[in-house]
């Protein structure tokens, strides 16, 4: 039987539902379907993912349609199946958002049985289909350049955390490069001891030699590689604008996704990686100088046409006391804001211990948005679909 969450649902249909499928159902609350699949499976026991997402009449259609669409991409694992009075050009909507069957408000159990069998079936074909894509696909990998106008901001614990989980939905195909050629730190955040850092990735035989450039990478328990930073500050300067773009590159051709964290501001070396970015994750602190850098660093890499189409804005160690609201740091940037990290007693532990708190297993505010960050670029779920059945009779 299928894992099936069911939204937007009265009691009467969740009754028909629950018929259905045994009583393994998990019925969401109601209220509105959020465009956003990773706020949607938030609400979900222990954030196992679904089979099937169910969809009753109380959802309004254009907001099920944005979330199918968004789902058929992120998670092409999960099957959607929408209650609606079927007409033909609901039918024709429905097929280009990516779901997977229509039926009729007074369809009894055995014809949802049914429904919920296909779309199950169908999920777990996709599932098999894309796995081994994934484990042999020749990657052009996304390189995701996280940059800040000003230090301080935590730019390397975002960093350092958005390459862990990532690593955690793509295993041994996510390398993070560290690229403050002066004092970088990463190897420190992630308690690691290389025998080889940035200058002897990007000079002598690894600069020629993309199989000899993966034996000068230092690998972390997570199944994350890394280039640490250089020994010296002395050491970081050889290291030129032309080197960071071979580097890039040269990674993006093996993993699937290559995580820059660079220097405050834009140095030549910062302004390489943006160029070479597919995505790029602006971060600032969430307090008047921070959101001002950010502003400025917005309009100077407008004026230079180097924001890669995937662009991220991040607020990190936000606090409700600090006096300044999303609303006015969206005004004061002239864009949306993307993810907000909310500030926490647990993140400077975490990095002394070189253990990054989004593999710690705590359950805390600002772990549950780094999870939302990493689903930005997650082309598949995080989390894999595994015993709900199990872990929800037992919470029942």
């Amino acid at each position: 039987m299928s894992r099936v969450v069911l939204a937007g649902a009265d009691a009467e249909l969740t009754r028909r539902v629950q018929d259905a499928v045994d009583g393994d159902v998990h019925a969401l609350p109601p209220g509105r379907l959020p465009g956003d699949p990773t706020r949607l499976f938030e609400q979900l026991v222990d954030g196992e993912l679904p089979d099937v997402l169910l969809i009753g009449t109380l959802a309004p259609q254009a907001e099920v349609l944005t979330l199918a669409g968004r789902l058929d991409v992120q998670c092409p694992g999960i099957s959607v199946v929408l209650v609606a009075e079927p007409s033909p050009e609901l039918w024709q909507a429905a097929m280009r958002a990516g779901i997977r069957d229509l039926l009729p408000p007074t369809a009894g159990p055995a014809e949802i049985a049914a429904a919920v069998d296909r779309a199950g079936s169908a999920a777990a074909g996709r599932r098999r289909v894309l796995r081994p894509t994934q484990e042999t696909a020749s990657y052009t990998g996304r390189v995701i350049t996280v940059a800040s106008p000003k230090g301080g901001v935590g730019k390397t614990t975002v960093a350092t955390n958005l390459a862990v989980g990532l690593t955690a939905a793509a295993p041994q195909s996510t390398v993070l490069v560290d690229l403050d050629v002066q004092f970088g730190d990463v190897a420190s955040a992630l308690g690691l001891l290389p025998e080889y850092t940035l200058p002897d990735a990007v000079h002598g035989p690894a600069s020629e030699d993309t199989m000899v450039l993966k034996t000068f990478l230092t690998q972390h328990p997570s199944g994350l590689y890394a280039v640490c930073g250089a020994e010296s500050p002395a050491a970081g300067d050889a290291v030129t604008g032309p080197d960071v773009t071979r580097l890039l590159a040269a990674l993006a051709r093996e993993f699937r996704y290559v995580v820059v964290d660079t220097a405050p501001g834009l140095s030549e070396q910062t302004l390489a990686a943006l160029d070479r970015a597919t995505d790029v994750v602006m971060l600032s602190s969430m307090d008047v100088p921070g959101v001002r850098g950010l502003r400025k660093e917005l309009d100077v890499l407008r004026e230079l046409c180097m924001i890669p189409a995937g662009r991220h804005v991040v607020m990190n160690l936000a606090d409700p006391r600090g006096g300044l609201s999303v609303r006015d740091v969206e005004t004061a940037i002239g864009t949306g804001v993307d993810v907000v990290l909310p500030r926490s007693a647990a993140v400077p532990p975490s990095t002394n211990q070189g253990v990054p708190i989004i593999a710690s297993g705590r359950r805390d505010p600002v772990v549950k948005e780094l999870r939302r960050l990493v689903a930005r670029f997650a082309a598949t779920p995080l989390v894999q679909p595994g015993r709900y059945r199990a872990k929800h009779r037992a919470a029942s």
